[in-house]
């Protein structure tokens, strides 16, 4: 009787089983980016970001007018030439998504952002791209309105409680939400007239507000795309967006960047000198968290003195956790993105060169 048992249950397992693999239904390997030490970890493995910008195909893309078709034609040609992750825009400026009153209070959210943003994530899943979702820019603090927000810790709060959680909750379970960019180049809004000089308690408490409200809601990493070091290192200005900073303006425990996504173009070499060449620390980062070079050219070999193959080659042998070069939108050249040839050369030879930390779980499409 026990032989007979022990059949039945072997017979159903294996029954189930055929059923799951026919059906489609065997668990894929879980492709959400986790961290550890410095290093950037998918299911086990070591990550490598070999990466780009698309920031907007058109400027404030997700108000309810996304186009799809050129999305798609996007993700398509990342994955075509072994790009694994890209850094977007979904709020480029203005009241078009998050609408602000002239004393920095949120007066509403544009529903078409939410139906965008499911068709954007979704194309990421199809295709396994990761996206780096960047919510802000210091473009939008060239209104009045968007510096009375940042300006008071009330109406910062409320920014954090109705659009950034909202954002979590609908996409934090999307494992190809890779990180959260809570905005591009605070640093600007720091120096530029036009974007009101605000100073650094101000926007950090906002981004320290937003980071902990991000920890809470889900579980995507979160960064802050700097413009340059001189605001992310203790070398030069002081870091802006340290453990330490966030957490003593905000009083709170979630108040922290996972890792640091510093920009750099060739103005700031004779200021900073060159990032590629050496590991993140020489650079002037803290060696605690994974760093990556979230924006940079990819058509200054001059002035890099190398060029983009070896730019990507030179960053993964010094231990960045990636490059996310930049690519402004091309309406009517080809190719759609600005020298996207030579960011697909560049990929390629990567994809060659270290494959398995590209592709840790093996390429979607």
């Amino acid at each position: 009787m026990k032989k007979i048992l022990k059949r039945s249950a072997v017979f159903v397992i294996i029954i189930a089983m055929t059923i799951s693999f026919f059906s489609g239904c065997i668990p894929s390997p879980c492709a959400r980016v986790t961290i550890e030490g410095t290093n950037f970890i998918v299911n086990g493995k070591k990550l490598w970001l070999s990466g780009g910008n698309t920031p907007w195909y058109n400027w404030n893309d997700f108000a309810g007018s996304m186009d799809e078709d050129k999305w798609t034609e996007t993700f398509a040609m990342l994955a075509e030439n072994n790009i694994n992750c890209t850094r977007i825009w979904v709020n480029c400026n203005g009241n078009q998504i998050v609408r602000v009153d002239p004393k920095g209070k949120i007066s509403g959210i544009n529903d078409g952002h939410w139906s965008d943003l499911d068709k954007l994530f979704s194309l990421a899943e199809e295709y396994g791209i990761y996206i780096m979702a960047t919510l802000l820019s210091f473009d939008h603090f060239k209104a009045p309105n968007w510096q009375a927000l940042i300006k008071s810790k009330g109406m910062t709060d409320e920014y954090a409680e109705k659009y950034v959680a909202e954002f979590c909750k609908r996409y934090g379970e999307n494992e190809y939400l890779f990180s959260i960019d809570i905005m591009n180049e605070p640093d600007w809004v720091f120096e530029n007239r036009e974007c009101g000089q605000i100073p650094w308690d101000n926007i950090s408490y906002f981004l320290g507000k937003c980071a902990a409200t991000i920890h809470d809601n889900c579980k995507t990493l979160v960064t802050v795309g700097m413009a340059m070091i001189k605001y992310n290192s203790d070398k030069y200005e002081g870091n802006k967006i340290s453990d330490e900073y966030l957490k003593e303006l905000t009083g709170l425990d979630g108040a922290y960047v996972d890792f640091y996504s510093t920009h750099y173009y060739s103005w700031q070499k004779p200021y900073f000198g060159l990032p590629f060449k050496g590991d993140p620390e020489s650079f002037g980062l803290d060696g605690d968290k994974p760093c990556l070079i979230g924006e940079t050219s990819n058509d200054d070999e001059k002035n890099f003195t190398m060029n983009l193959s070896d730019v990507y080659k030179s960053s993964y042998d010094n231990e960045w956790g990636g490059i996310l070069v930049w690519m402004e939108p091309r309406d009517k050249e080809e190719p759609m993105w600005y020298r996207f040839d030579l960011t697909a050369e560049a990929a390629n030879q990567m994809a060659e060169y270290a494959y398995d930390e590209i592709y840790p779980i093996g390429k979607r499409k």
